[in-house]
């Protein structure tokens, strides 16, 4: 058949499936109520979210005072956070470039459609904004732009929302709902800076533990997810900073919650100390550059070793290997566990991997990031370091395996040594137990001489030697002869040895044994 006649055929069959097909226009394309609660509060699994959204807004809004030059490079970029339990509000106020009132009330409802999409601002989708409407009874946005004289505000009633939602009568459609639930205004406020944006959240919910309203429980989550900088005692922080500061968009913020003395600092510390386990000391940085599919730079990646001995505790608020995206946290400490060959030792590690391809794009909850090759390209490229840190953390296992193991044996020469150096016991005992000492020695030199204990060698080596030169000093005739049995006549000398042989053999406590006999010679004595 001729390629024209089976184009012909082709025609032929498309237009017999056609035969009979009515095309219609759909008039009418209903948006439901719905919709509002599934991009507000039902949105996100964690409550506390509301924070980092609002936080996330105050940086790009910082972000765009400077670029506009309203802020200076010697300003800070300033998040005011004050909560009052007395009324259960709580105000957020950051001092970026403000909303004209031309645009405030188009923006402030609009659903989706954000105008940073396309742009380096942290959130594009324009729904992080209504985080608070399940979380609040009445939610105030402020702004004021530069030049403008009164303060533009927009009420949301979130009572008589939430009403709306549950009621079973016909769905007008979202439009109107909003229009039933907000009100718009201009209002005179004397104290109010020339330019800034604020969320005032009325009434908040009280939730478990309450930490919606917690100074300390909202400083912890901010520590973590927002964009503010390192502590400066923090070793570390200048060369992760200069390392991170041309390629990924920082924007440090200077976070203050009323009533605290110092601004928010990510959590990272040079040693954390605890009551019941060792202290947990950073002394080594690694700085990783991943690259992407097309050789670009997709992400910088850094981590802060110690000495593995344990998962790193939930307290600290710094365990696992962590993503960010534009300097906020996308996710928890758990995202990137599954690139560990055993997911525990993902809590062993401590550190942060900054994405820097706009390929990679956090999902709507900023939970995950959406699945594309990008993404996928970057799971990989950090499965080595993933095996890097579980190799250290199987490492520090087995040595403190055999560490432990070198401390039990030589707590057991080191009493095997006191039974005969206390003359208590004949000379074919006493020839017994030097051989049994001897036999830990050469266990204590075997495990002494491994690589893997080889920075702590000296010491073990030390204690072997030391209890090396005890042996031989005991073991010698002169070694016992302070021992009260030496007092005795031959018979009873042999008896009490006989007894105390006897002592040894049925006690299943060496260390309670010893001192037994010793207040039998101390009585002899």
């Amino acid at each position: 058949m001729s390629i024209t006649s089976a184009a012909n055929t082709r025609s032929a069959l498309q237009s017999r499936e056609l035969d009979g097909v009515e095309s219609h226009e759909i008039h009418d394309i209903v948006v439901g109520k719905d919709v509002l609660e599934l991009v507000s509060s039902a949105m996100y699994v964690d409550p506390m979210t509301v924070y980092r959204e609002y936080v996330q807004n105050a940086a790009d809004a910082i972000d765009a005072a400077r670029a506009e030059g309203i802020l200076t490079p010697e300003e800070s970029g300033r998040v005011d956070i004050s909560v009052a339990p007395e009324t259960r509000t709580v105000r957020i106020r950051d001092n970026g470039s403000g909303i004209a009132f031309s645009e405030f009330g188009r923006r402030l409802t609009a659903l989706g459609g954000s105008v940073k999409r396309g742009t380096a601002a942290r959130g594009f989708r324009g729904v992080g904004r209504l985080a608070g409407l399940g979380y609040a009874q009445e939610l105030i946005f402020r702004s004021r732009a530069a030049g403008e004289e009164k303060v533009s505000q927009l009420r949301w009633d979130c009572r008589r929302l939430k009403a709306a939602l549950r009621e079973a009568d016909a769905d007008a459609g979202v439009e109107d709902l909003i229009r039933s639930v907000i009100q718009l205004e201009r209002v005179n406020m004397a104290d109010a800076p020339t330019h800034f944006f604020e969320v005032e959240l009325r009434g908040m919910v009280r939730l478990r533990n309450d930490r919606l309203m917690s100074p300390s429980a909202i400083e912890d989550y901010l520590s973590q997810v927002a964009p503010v900088p390192f502590s400066p005692s923090f070793r570390f922080a200048d060369e992760i900073t200069d390392a991170l500061r041309d390629v990924v968009h920082l924007g440090s913020l200077e976070i203050r919650i009323e009533g605290s003395n110092a601004p928010i600092y990510r959590p990272y510390r040079n040693c954390f100390s605890f009551d019941d386990k060792p202290d947990i000391t950073f002394d080594e940085l690694d700085l990783i550059r991943i690259p992407g599919i097309d050789g670009n730079l997709a992400a910088i990646a850094w981590v802060v070793h110690h000495d593995y001995e344990g998962a790193v505790p939930t307290a600290t608020l710094a365990k696992g290997l962590r993503l960010r995206s534009g300097n906020v946290q996308v996710g928890d400490h758990t995202l990137l566990e599954e690139l560990f060959p055993e997911p525990r030792f993902n809590v062993w590690s401590v550190g942060e991997v900054h994405v820097i391809d706009t390929r990679i794009v956090p999902n709507g909850r900023r939970d995950q990031f959406e699945q594309n090759a990008h993404y996928n390209n970057l799971t990989n490229q950090l499965a080595p370091m993933a095996r890097d840190i579980a190799r250290r953390c199987r490492t520090s296992s087995v040595r403190r395996k055999w560490q432990r193991e070198f401390e039990l044996q030589a707590e057991s020469v080191e009493g095997t040594i006191e039974v005969i150096s206390q003359g208590g016991v004949g000379k074919s005992e006493r020839e017994r137990l030097a051989l049994v000492a001897e036999q830990g020695l050469m266990q204590l030199s075997k495990i002494d001489s491994m690589d893997i204990l080889a920075e702590t060698a000296s010491a073990r080596s030390g204690l072997v030697g030391q209890l090396k030169s005890t042996l031989s000093l005991v073991m010698k005739d002169e070694g016992t002869i302070s021992s009260p049995l030496m007092r005795l006549s031959e018979d009873e000398r042999k008896t009490y040895e006989s007894f105390f042989e006897l002592i040894y053999q049925c006690s299943v406590n060496r260390a309670a044994a010893k001192a037994l006999i010793d207040r039998i010679m101390m009585r002899l004595g």
